[in-house]
């Protein structure tokens, strides 16, 4: 332990402007986008009620739908959820095999813990033989389930990774504190005998129903195979920079006091409940930072610190509720962005559906350790500063050109047709 406070992300003033263009409309909750490298410059939208819809490249949102999950989800609740339709990717060599995975919420599997709340499903898919815009909804092969024992911290984003794995992150298992139902003395972030609160990397061309890389850290070591990195509480968006060093970036959704963005390290312990953020955790006082701030988990392994912070609108000066991850910028329609990380909050403090973009810029030396500079982008449409997006934040995407999506929703549950996809351009200056 040591009672030296780890410094925290430095807010800055913001470094420039970004304009937003609409792509389609008409979504409930768009939680995702995915685009596959088959040359035909489609994008993918799963929205969290269980339907993938496809917009073309004349920006048309093709009907019917390409995928239809509804019926096998959870019944979802209206008001607010944390279920449903969370992760879509496509095989790198989709154009040749058409096979492509989803991560939804599917109803308690039979044998699960009694009193659980749902499962979580990962499956294969593959395109309809006869229609490239279609899925075939009769191929689906389960890859894998994750029995969850409350509704929330479910993570989702599933993600091929350069190595050509399947990246699978998982939240610690709902609920408040990592405690409760379903979560051992210590919490299940820091139990590696679980598959929960970890970010897992499986071979989906290898064995049925998939295989595990033999350099995963606990292959024949006592832990779960499936696990890449661990000491999460709910990984609400991860990525791949597409270039620079390839790391995968994971924004942690923190319980009260700090939202926080981690680089994630192979065999890493990334602190959650031992840490929120760069701040000690205390389950039972969740309320107030300890001053004692650990440095190694319960095996003696060091912490990987996070490279960004921030204050939760829980307390005072805090800057919003939930942290939404993004992308290293890559593309070519904003060079000012160029090798910067981009990612949001999902509501500003004291707002009601007032989402917030954030861009984060990499210390000169220690990338994955130190502490990164970020600062608020202003939006700037058709001459008008409007410095947020006027709606919730859900997630961000990228298409093949690494150019960057925004996804938003004016509800905070999966009600009506407020979503939106909105293409990052240039700003509109008056």
């Amino acid at each position: 332990m040591s009672k030296a406070a780890v410094p925290g992300s430095t807010v800055t003033a913001a470094p420039g402007r970004v304009g937003l263009a609409l792509v389609a409309g008409g979504f409930t909750m768009p939680v995702a986008l995915a685009s596959p490298d088959d040359g035909t410059g489609r994008l993918f939208v799963a929205d969290l009620v269980g339907v993938i819809r496809v917009i073309d490249t004349d920006g048309r949102l093709l009907d019917p739908p390409f995928l239809d999950l509804s019926e096998r989800i959870v019944r979802l609740r209206p008001g607010y959820d944390e279920r449903g339709l969370l992760g879509l990717a496509f095989h790198p060599q989709f154009a040749e095999n058409g096979r492509f995975f989803v991560y939804y919420s599917a109803p308690l599997r039979a044998g699960a813990p009694r009193g659980w709340d749902h499962t979580s499903r990962v499956s294969e898919f593959t395109v309809a033989a006869d229609d490239g815009n279609r899925a075939d909804p009769d191929s689906e092969r389960v890859i894998l389930e994750v029995d969850q024992p409350q509704f929330n911290h479910n993570g989702g984003s599933i993600v091929f990774g350069p190595d050509g794995c399947l990246y699978v992150p998982l939240g610690d298992g709902g609920g408040a504190r990592d405690v409760g139902p379903g979560h051992p003395p210590g919490g299940n972030g820091q139990d590696i005998t679980t598959l929960l609160g970890s970010i897992l990397r499986i071979d989906i061309d290898g064995e049925e129903p998939y295989g595990v890389p033999e350099d995963n850290p606990f292959v024949g070591k006592g832990g779960r195979d499936e696990i890449y990195a661990y000491g999460l509480r709910n990984p609400w968006r991860t990525t791949f920079d597409a270039g620079g060093g390839h790391r995968l970036f994971a924004a942690d959704a923190g319980q009260y006091l700090w939202e926080s963005v981690k680089i994630i390290v192979l065999g890493g312990n990334h602190g959650w409940n031992l840490k929120e953020g760069n701040h000690a955790f205390d389950p039972a006082n969740p309320y107030e930072s300890p001053e004692d701030v650990p440095r190694t988990g319960r095996r003696g392994e060091p912490l990987v610190a996070p490279i960004i912070e921030y204050p939760n609108a829980s307390q005072p000066g805090g800057i919003g509720e939930v942290v939404i991850g993004g992308y290293v910028y890559r593309g070519s329609a904003l060079p000012a962005l160029v090798g910067r990380y981009i990612f949001g909050e999902w509501n500003r403090a004291g707002a009601d559906g007032d989402g917030i973009i954030f861009i984060a810029t990499p210390p000169e030396k220690n990338i994955t350790e130190g502490m990164w500079e970020f600062a608020e982008l202003e939006v700037v449409t058709g001459g008008t500063e409007t410095r947020t997006v006027g709606a919730y934040i859900l997630a961000f995407g990228e298409d093949t050109e690494h150019e960057l999506y925004l996804l938003t929703a004016e509800n905070k549950g999966p009600t009506g047709s407020t979503g939106r996809v909105y293409r990052f351009a240039p700003p509109q200056e008056p």
